[in-house]
């Protein structure tokens, strides 16, 4: 939802669906329960995967298939129904870009990192003009999603790198290979690694005019907070507390640093001061037809004269 806020329309929260991408509480509808459901259908499908390891760990041992709350088949069910209701409420209520990326996600995490997790530590990486996918994913304007990604990419390393030290003899019984206990160092210098990225990455938000620049000054404390408990997990390698240190500063981190670029957003508050004090706000298409209507007459002006001379001259 932030980072829906955060796309660059004029419109805040209009009452109905326009004909280019705004923000309609229908499409935010949606988007919203689509994305749920996608990530529903992704974790039922894990827990289906793996309920034997899932038992053996305090931290999925009281998940529904463990406990035998629900069949393998209502499990199933579930898992198939919530991904075609989600990719479907995707295709039809966003775009037909974003629910194929819903649908990747839904195979990225059940049918590649939770299988991996037993191969190799690498399971935790691999996880408006035309509308096309292209324009949507590679379009030059499009550095802000990626860097939206990429804040949500980097996050998960210290929060998780945190959360799995603390049951490593767990995950390291369950024989699925996680960092924290197949290289302890490392996964501590992985946590800081992407700590520190997001210190560039709030500041190419204000870069890409996602936000403004005051962005990268509101956001920078949080920061801060979450790079001087890595460097505590970093050093003390999870013991005396900081592991549990870094893992709350995550927790807390992400809504922060999202709610503060919903605040900050480029552009937002003057709109909201023109709102307020009732001046009108200039639109883009009267702007285009003024200077070319100006083109158009300063043409006029020079081509009027230079055709005259032209005239007599042939004459």
């Amino acid at each position: 939802m932030a980072s829906y806020t955060l796309y660059p329309v004029p419109e805040l929260l209009s009452p109905s669906l326009t004909h280019t991408p705004s923000l309609s509480t229908l499409t935010l509808l949606f988007l919203t329960t689509g994305t749920t459901l996608c990530a529903a259908s992704a974790n039922a499908f894990n827990m289906l995967y793996e309920p034997k390891t899932d038992a053996l760990m305090s931290r999925t041992r009281n998940r529904p298939l463990v406990r035998k709350l629900i069949s393998t088949r209502g499990a199933v069910l579930f898992a198939v129904l919530s991904g075609l209701v989600g990719t479907t409420s995707l295709y039809f209520g966003v775009n037909p870009t974003v629910s194929f990326l819903g649908a990747l996600n839904i195979v990225l995490y059940a049918g590649v990192y939770t299988p991996m997790k037993r191969i190799s530590v690498l399971n935790t990486w691999s996880a408006t003009e035309d509308g096309t996918w292209r324009e949507l994913l590679l379009g030059e304007r499009n550095v802000g999603g990626w860097l939206l990604a990429g804040l949500l990419l980097a996050w998960q390393f210290p929060h998780f790198m945190a959360l799995s030290w603390s049951i490593k003899d767990e995950y390291k019984k369950a024989g699925l290979r996680m960092l924290c206990w197949v290289n302890p160092a490392r996964n501590s210098r992985v946590a800081l690694r992407y700590s520190l990225a997001f210190f560039p990455i709030c500041i190419g938000l204000c870069y890409a005019g996602v936000t403004e620049w005051s962005f990268a000054v509101a956001s920078a404390p949080a920061n801060v907070w979450l790079v001087r408990e890595a460097v505590r997990f970093w050093r003390l390698e999870g013991q005396k507390g900081s592991a549990r240190g870094l893992f709350w500063a995550s927790v807390w981190h992400l809504p922060v640093v999202m709610i503060l670029a919903m605040v900050e957003k480029k552009g937002m508050w003057q709109r909201v001061w023109r709102a307020v004090v009732g001046e009108p706000e200039l639109d883009d298409e009267w702007l285009e037809e003024d200077e070319e209507e100006e083109a158009v007459l300063s043409t006029s002006k020079v081509e009027g004269p230079r055709k005259t001379a032209i005239a007599i001259s042939t004459r």
